[in-house]
């Protein structure tokens, strides 16, 4: 008999902690009001990262990430929802300002952005990072027939 009161004690200590961590991992870890939002576009697929100020990495998401496929990764529509996962939890971390740095040619630039400000987020700047060739490659030699 002792046994069982034994047992029903450590049900009850289990269940307590599990009230604990369920709590904790709903309140964010730190207060972030300004961060830096990096923008991959690419032809195939869209890539998100918010950062803080100093460059720390906070989360990050794409479009493959959130489930879509082949040539749908590169849609804007798939970088519209992938602005929204990351603007939903830059608000509830606390930010209120964001620069924007975007990278690629890809067709998911501004819906991205666009998905991100839809959160009450102010756009201080935006900057465009696209590597652009001085010169480029040699060209191959005329082809002989």
């Amino acid at each position: 008999m002792p046994k069982a009161k034994i047992t029903n004690e450590k049900k009850e200590v289990v269940e307590g902690e599990k009230d604990v961590k369920a709590t904790t991992t709903k309140t964010p870890k730190k207060k972030v009001t300004a961060g830096i939002l990096y923008i991959d576009a690419t032809f195939n697929n869209t890539k998100v990262l918010f950062a803080d100020k100093l460059g720390n990495t906070l989360f990050w998401s794409s479009a493959g990430s959130l489930g879509f496929k082949g040539a749908k990764k590169g849609t804007p529509f798939a970088a519209s929802k992938v602005g929204d996962v990351i603007g939903d939890k830059a608000a509830s971390l606390g930010v209120k300002e964001s620069d924007v740095v975007v990278c690629g040619v890809g067709s998911g630039r501004e819906p991205a952005i666009r998905a991100f400000m839809a959160y009450g987020i102010d756009i201080t700047s935006i900057k465009d990072s696209t590597p652009v060739p001085h010169n480029g490659p040699k060209p191959k030699k005329p082809r002989r027939v």
